[in-house]
């Protein structure tokens, strides 16, 4: 049984090329000291004396600076090439988490979280183009799935790290995030440009050549996304506030729970989407999104450690079967030329969602109560479900095998 497991991770992992393990090491070291925002919620109202609706609406600020980021981190990495545009928001993303862990002014603080998001969410697509750049077709899943896999192996350390570290001093959050961001920096310059082989063969491809914004299957699959990410942002703004105050977790037992989301996906997801690849694209996107959204609806069912644990494995599942498929099928939607405008504005859509969920979840929590809300969320799961399968024949993407889900 042993060998048998054995053998299925190394067919998860073989045959990916050294430039995405590397990318994905700059991945990893630059997630690992992803400490602000998981708590930037509970900093604001713990160490600012914010309430939780100012501490939402600045997290929306947050959303506005990141959609602006994924613009401007598209179009860069189709005028300047990816890999520059990550050096500049790695190095300059360090700055400006080092600046903000020091002010005191709400207004200092509000005008740092949309600086800071700005610089440093244009990483996200040009991130995503580099890796699109440097990945075979028949191999895109799975270097997206490995791409994710790093982010939240680091994240995994990040919020278990930084619940420790906020004990102490919230300020301790802000600087280790301005070290692993030039960390990366250093790994990034070790990185070769794209093999030309994987050039010439996506020279070759049938990707759309044109802008974004006139390839409407591709715009109805970003309102899904935003949906999907207005559910699934909940985890940085309502979710550990939930956890605290109905729960009762301190914040090391909510950065644990957190780092467990990432636990599951570091140990399953490449196996799994290895064998998602023979299915139908659209339809585990779907499936996906469903599980994310019944995840959230299941919480207010328990208020044990146990039972959130159980609640988390619910939602990761469907996070690891969504997003790395919905990563592959944008990457094989563009041609080369526009890859970058195409991550930037997939990107965008979830930095929509990122403006949309602290303001309108932490609305709900507020006046409604968090039943309502994580009903309300469960509920979003249906026509995520139903869109994704429309949308099946249009963005297919690459062929199953003939063994079809």
């Amino acid at each position: 049984m042993f060998r048998s497991i054995a053998r299925t991770y190394r067919a998860a992992f073989s045959g990916l090329p050294r430039d995405v393990w590397l990318l994905s090491l700059v991945m990893l070291v630059n997630r690992a000291g992803s400490m602000v925002l998981p708590f930037i919620s509970l900093y604001l109202t713990q160490e600012r004396g914010l309430n939780v609706l100012a501490a939402g609406r600045i997290l929306s600020l947050y959303g506005i600076g990141s959609a602006i980021g994924s613009w401007v981190g598209g179009w860069a990495s189709d005028k300047i090439g990816p890999d520059r545009t990550l050096t500049v928001s790695l190095a300059a993303s360090g700055v400006g988490f080092l600046w903000l862990g020091f002010q005191q002014d709400v207004w200092a603080i509000t005008v740092g979280v949309l600086v800071l998001s700005i610089v440093s969410e244009s990483f996200r697509p040009a991130c995503m183009a580099a890796m699109a750049q440097r990945s075979p077709a028949r191999l895109r899943v799975r270097t997206f799935a490995l791409l994710r896999l790093a982010a939240n192996l680091g994240v995994g350390v990040g919020p278990a790290v930084g619940g420790v570290l906020a004990l102490y001093d919230y300020r301790l959050l802000f600087i280790v995030d301005a070290l692993t961001c030039w960390a990366a920096v250093l790994l990034l310059l070790r990185l070769p440009g794209p093999d030309p082989a994987v050039a010439d063969e996506d020279a070759g491809a049938r990707g759309r050549a044109g802008s974004p914004w006139a390839d409407g299957p591709f715009l109805l699959l970003l309102l899904l996304v935003t949906v999907l990410g207005v559910a699934f942002f909940q985890i940085f703004s309502t979710l550990p506030v939930y956890f605290r105050e109905v729960y009762g977790f301190r914040e090391d037992t909510i950065g644990i729970l957190l780092g467990f989301n990432a636990g599951i996906i570091v140990l399953f997801e490449m196996v799994l989407i290895h064998w998602a690849e023979r299915f139908d694209r659209m339809r585990l996107i779907g499936v996906g999104a469903f599980l994310v959204c019944l995840g959230f609806a299941l919480m207010p069912l328990g208020t044990s450690a146990a039972y959130a644990a159980l609640t988390i494995v619910v939602w990761t599942f469907g996070e690891m079967l969504a997003l790395p498929l919905l990563n592959a099928a944008v990457a094989d939607r563009a041609a080369s030329g526009s890859r970058g405008r195409y991550m930037g504005l997939y990107t965008m859509a979830y930095s929509v969602a990122f403006i949309i969920a602290p303001a309108t979840g932490t609305w709900v929590y507020d006046r409604l109560g968090p039943t309502a809300l994580w009903s309300g969320v469960g509920l979003l799961g249906l026509p995520l479900l139903a869109g994704a399968l429309a949308l099946r024949r249009s963005l297919g993407g690459s062929e199953p095998a003939p063994n079809r889900f």
